[in-house]
């Protein structure tokens, strides 16, 4: 399954591609309607080969909500189109002082795009670009949130300019934005004045006003002086702070988490937009990465292959295709969430009896479990990988052709195989080496592809659709 590749590619993603992405989500989401009516234990659709009777009875992708059909705009508006947004003209935030923010976040949650790296790229960028448009209004206004009114009018306003810049129409649902996310919530500070009184500001802000990316999420510098803040801001008038983590109650959690926030409003209104950007995509990027994102199904028809001995190799390693396949209809993934997802996975097929190292003997590697790319390269016409997005934070690029990226095709790092007796380690704490970024092999330069997995999703639609 693992494809040797020998450059970074940067992928295009062209505007014949809307219709045919949609397409395939639609085609997805009901084949898997129509697979999860039916008992998971009774024989499957005939197909060909002795491959189909062990597909596994995945269930409707339910949680990953960015993966619903949506309509696609036309294919002949040009990128550049922007309509003019109905504002609301109660919100106070700024939004023309922040209009590169704004176009960045728009590019980044681009209608067809945004659902197959939501939790990537487009989420974390809305967030940040919410709490810096407080942050920033808070110069003005020394509150660091909107009351509930005001929040309603901001957050639609806010929706309103990037959907009319092309974002997506469902942005707010499918990154779980609320209005009341633009308040204080729970947090019993908001005034920058009392802020200042409480924290000591200048200690959090040597912490935080320059992180490196990578070490950030180890030694987590920065994020430790915000929970710091966000603790003390947290115990007005109360006795939150002489409660050690065992004593901590839910709603104790909730407040430090809504005056989290706070903090870091307060941090976006000290850095200039572009700089507190970067830090807030840098915390939030550590989060991202730690788990897997992947909704993983039933892997009893691997465990019949595979479990107790594999007395078949073919077969096995035939269920093992068939199942990881289903995983590349997900999303996008960094090459740390594919790490975790192998963990999790393997962890999951070590509890269904299956002892031997299935990723080695079936040669499953990280790049298998994110969507696949049908590569264009001269040298080897056309070859499918898989495409593994830099665990640093990204943004896609925008030029007058369409959405461009960086993914790596690469570093053909084999899935590791835990022991039984291992648990979930962090990525700090792993022995598999991940570039942070997508590096070009042997000095190369990257190299501009025509983005081919849309066709190929096409394709793949009407197999589901003629199968369903």
């Amino acid at each position: 399954m693992g494809v040797g590749m020998k450059e970074m590619v940067l992928l295009k993603f062209h505007l014949h591609h809307f219709i045919l992405v949609q397409l395939f989500l639609l085609a997805t989401s009901a084949h898997e309607l129509h697979g999860s009516i039916l008992d998971r234990r009774q024989d499957p659709i005939e197909m060909d080969s002795h491959v189909s009777s062990m597909i596994p009875g995945i269930p409707p992708l339910g949680a990953p909500q960015p993966l619903l059909p949506l309509l696609a705009p036309s294919p002949l508006v040009p990128f550049t189109n922007t309509s003019i947004p109905k504002l609301s003209g109660f919100c106070p935030l700024n939004f023309t002082a922040a209009e590169s923010l704004m176009s960045m976040t728009a590019i980044d949650c681009f209608e067809s795009f945004a659902p197959l790296a939501a939790n990537i790229i487009c989420c974390p960028q809305l967030e940040a670009t919410l709490s810096i448009l407080i942050g920033q209004s808070s110069k003005q206004t020394d509150m660091l949130a909107l009351n509930r009114t005001l929040s309603k009018y901001c957050l639609s306003d806010a929706k309103q300019i990037l959907i009319a810049q092309g974002a997506i129409h469902s942005l707010t649902q499918m990154c779980s934005i609320h209005s009341l996310n633009l308040t204080e919530a729970s947090c019993p500070v908001k005034d920058v004045n009392e802020f200042h009184d409480i924290v000591d500001t200048s200690k959090l802000l040597v912490a935080c006003e320059k992180i490196d990316p990578i070490k950030e999420c180890c030694n987590q510098m920065c994020q430790n002086a915000i929970l710091e803040a966000a603790t003390k801001i947290a115990s007005k008038g109360s006795d939150l702070l002489s409660l050690d983590g065992p004593h901590v109650l839910p709603e104790h959690s909730t407040r430090i988490n809504d005056c989290r926030t706070i903090v870091l409003r307060w941090l976006s209104g000290e850095l200039d937009p572009f700089n507190a950007k970067k830090i807030l995509r840098g915390i939030s990027n550590c989060n991202v990465n730690k788990v897997c994102p992947l909704v993983l199904p039933d892997v009893w028809h691997v465990a019949k292959a595979c479990g107790d001995g594999i007395n078949n190799k073919t077969v096995c390693c035939d269920a093992m295709e068939v199942y990881v396949s289903h995983l590349q209809r997900q999303s996008f993934l960094t090459n740390l969430q594919a790490l975790d997802c192998a963990e999790t996975l393997a962890m999951k097929l070590q509890k269904s009896n299956i002892t031997e190292d299935v990723y080695s003997l079936c040669h499953v590697s990280l790049k298998d479990f994110s969507l696949q790319v049908n590569h264009v390269d001269v040298s080897v016409n056309s070859q499918e990988a898989g495409c593994l997005l830099p665990s640093l934070p990204s943004d896609l690029t925008l030029d007058t052709t369409g959405i461009s990226f960086s993914c790596d095709l690469n570093d053909n790092i084999p899935a590791p195989w835990p022991s039984t007796s291992q648990v979930a380690t962090s990525a700090c704490n792993k022995t598999v080496n991940i570039p942070a970024l997508p590096a070009a092999a042997n000095g190369q330069s990257c190299l501009q592809s025509d983005y081919m997995l849309f066709p190929l999703l096409l394709a793949f639609s009407l197999l589901l659709m003629t199968r369903g």
